[in-house]
């Protein structure tokens, strides 16, 4: 099994469905962590972004491409 390192920031749920969406179609491994707590009334996000997407190092400079497509639309 790959080590799934972090990729990127996420700036929001919008992002985070598109972003999603175009990695399973592609069938690039990734997973979506968000930075949500509510016991903490959301200061983690609001430190660290929505959330981020982590998925194999080879995949980064792909994704990234993807996203930079996806948020410049």
């Amino acid at each position: 099994m790959e080590t799934y390192e972090k990729i990127l920031v996420l700036n929001n749920e919008f992002e985070a469905g598109l972003l999603e969406e175009v990695l399973t179609d592609r069938k690039i491994p990734h997973g979506i962590v968000t930075s949500d707590d509510t016991a903490l009334g959301g200061i983690m996000e609001m430190e660290f972004g929505w959330g981020y997407v982590e998925a194999p190092v080879k995949y980064k400079e792909e994704i990234e491409k993807i996203f930079e497509e996806i948020t410049k639309e």
